[in-house]
C-alpha cells in the first residue's frame, strides 16, 4: 500500500532513531511512504500559545500540500504534530473558517496517529505474519501521553481514557503489555527547559508506577515523551530518593526487533538509558 507521510521536525533531529525505525518497518511491510512535499513545521509546541491563527495556518498549509498527493491516508508519527494537524482540519472546516487566511482543500487525506494506524486489525495481521523473534518475556507499560487522544472532539479518539493501540501491538509481537493507571498523564513536554522541578514530579510518578506494576520498560510513540523519560532518570531518581533505570522504547523499534529488521541495535544504542541490556538478558 501507499500512504502520505508527514515526519515533523523532531524526527529530522533528536529523534532520528524513531524516524529510521519507521522507514525500515514500513519498507519491511511493503508500505510505501511519500513525504509531504515542502512541508513546514506544524507549530508544535509553542505556536498555538503565541498566535492562534498562525498555528492553524501553519498546519493547514501542510494539509493542503498533502491533498496534492493521491493517497487516502496520511501517517503522522508525532502525537503533537497529529494533534496540530487535526486541530487545523477541525478549525478550517468549522463555523469560523472565514477568520483564517487560507481555506482547506476538499481532498485532504485521513490523518492517522501512527500507532493507531498500526493497531488497525489489517495492520496487526500483516505485522503478525512478519514476526520472527517474538518478544517473549518482555513486560512493559505503554505510555501514550496527552496529545494523541485529547480533546476528543478534535482527535476523534474512541478510547480517550484507556487507549490500547500500543498495547495491541506489543501483544501481537509476543510481549506483555501491563495495565497501569498513568497511560495518558502528561510528562511535562517542553517544560523540562524552564520547570525541571515540575517534570521531575510528573515523570518520577510514571517511573514509580511502572516499577510498582512490574514493568521492565516503557513503550512510547511520542519523541518528546521518550526524551523526557529517557534522559533524566538519574537526576529524577535523586529527587525521588530512588533508583530508576527503565529502558524507554519507541513502539516502532520493538516492531523492528520482533520482525528482525536490520538496524535495530543501532537505533537502541542512541538511547540515554541503557536499552540493550534488558533485551540481551531476555535473549532478544
Amino acid at each position: 500500500m501507499k500512504a502520505t507521510y508527514y515526519p515533523g521536525c523532531f524526527l529530522q533531529g533528536t529523534a532520528k532513531e524513531y524516524a529510521e525505525s519507521i522507514l525500515e518497518i514500513c519498507k519491511h511491510l511493503n508500505i510505501q511512504l511519500e513525504e509531504v512535499p515542502d512541508w513546514n513545521c506544524c507549530g508544535a509546541t509553542a505556536a498555538h500559545s503565541i498566535d492562534h491563527r498562525a498555528s492553524i495556518e501553519l498546519a493547514g498549509r501542510n494539509l493542503n500540500l498533502a491533498a496534492e498527493l493521491p493517497h487516502a491516508d496520511m501517517l503522522v508519527p508525532c502525537p503533537m504534530c497529529f494533534n496540530r494537524l487535526k486541530t487545523a482540519s477541525f478549525a478550517l472546516q468549522g463555523e469560523q473558517k472565514e477568520r483564517y487566511h487560507i481555506g482547506l482543500s476538499d481532498s485532504i487525506p485521513a490523518i492517522w496517529d501512527l500507532a493507531n494506524f498500526f493497531a488497525t486489525e489489517d495492520m496487526l495481521q500483516l505485522m503478525a505474519k512478519q514476526v520472527k523473534k517474538p518478544l517473549d518475556g518482555l513486560k512493559v507499560v505503554c505510555y501514550y501521553g496527552c496529545m494523541a487522544y485529547r480533546p476528543q472532539k478534535i482527535t476523534e479518539a474512541t478510547d480517550v481514557e484507556n487507549p490500547l493501540s500500543m498495547d495491541r501491538i506489543i501483544e501481537r509481537l509476543g510481549g506483555t503489555a501491563l495495565s497501569w493507571p498513568y497511560k495518558t498523564d502528561c510528562c511535562g513536554a517542553g517544560q523540562v527547559l524552564s520547570r525541571q522541578d515540575m517534570v521531575s514530579r510528573l515523570v518520577g510518578k510514571l517511573y514509580d508506577m511502572a516499577q510498582r506494576v512490574g514493568a521492565q520498560a516503557v513503550v512510547v510513540s511520542c519523541q518528546m515523551c521518550q526524551a523526557n523519560l529517557d534522559m533524566y532518570q538519574t537526576s529524577i531518581g535523586v529527587d525521588w530518593g530512588k533508583q530508576f533505570s527503565l529502558p524507554i522504547y519507541f513502539f516502532s523499534e520493538l516492531m523492528g526487533l520482533a520482525m528482525d529488521v536490520k538496524g535495530v541495535r543501532k537505533w537502541l544504542a542512541r538511547h540515554i538509558t541503557n536499552s540493550l541490556s534488558l533485551l540481551n538478558q531476555l535473549g532478544l
